[in-house]
């Protein structure tokens, strides 16, 4: 049976990098990691974006077409994941916003990319998706005019910042912040974009 898209190679290899990027970061949040894995995971969003960046030279922002469903979603998550490359992860962020123009992504994944990559350069985001892990669990990064932010997010269709930070603190196992901290950190942890917030 022939796949319904162009490069099912590319997708294979796609999904198989962000499967095992995301291991060591689940690994990574929840303390779970040795301190000689510490830097496995940084070293792989690295790797993994550098062959992002050489698929993107050769075919332009991969579409469903070319990788499939799957496959553009691990398109998005190696970008989102590529902090140390910041000039390509902000081309990565005006070609999503066409791809989001042509229907080939979500409104949703521009709006954490941007968030990132503001993060990543002034440490201020405007729709709230991004976090830290602090002592008592994930904490916003800071966002501008918070008065504002639930309509931000509304406009790209994100939930309300209360009920998308109660979910991710249960995908986490966090107790709620009034709520004891079930686990300690003894040094912050990375931003915590993937966890759809």
């Amino acid at each position: 049976m022939t796949p319904a898209f162009e490069r099912p190679d590319l997708a294979g290899d796609l999904l198989h990098r962000t499967a095992e990027a995301r291991q060591y970061r689940h690994r990574l949040i929840r303390a779970q990691l040795p301190a000689a894995e510490m830097g496995r995971a940084r070293h792989l969003d690295i790797a993994n974006g550098n062959v992002l960046r050489r698929i993107v030279a050769e075919h332009g922002w991969p579409t469903r077409a070319l990788v499939g469903e799957a496959g553009v979603w691990a398109v998005w998550e190696i970008a989102l994941y590529a902090d140390p490359m910041a000039d390509f992860q902000r081309l990565a962020l005006r070609l999503l916003t066409t791809a989001v123009e042509q229907g080939e992504a979500t409104v949703q994944q521009w709006a954490h990319l941007h968030d990132r990559c503001e993060t990543n350069a002034d440490g201020c985001q405007t729709f709230g998706t991004q976090y830290r892990l602090g002592p008592h669990g994930p904490q916003l990064v800071p966002v501008e005019s918070p008065d504002e932010l639930d309509q931000r997010r509304e406009s790209v269709r994100l939930r309300p910042h209360r009920e998308a930070l109660a979910n991710l603190r249960r995908r986490l196992g966090w107790a709620p912040p009034d709520g004891p901290a079930h686990r300690l950190l003894s040094e912050p942890v990375p931003l915590l974009a993937g966890v759809s917030a």
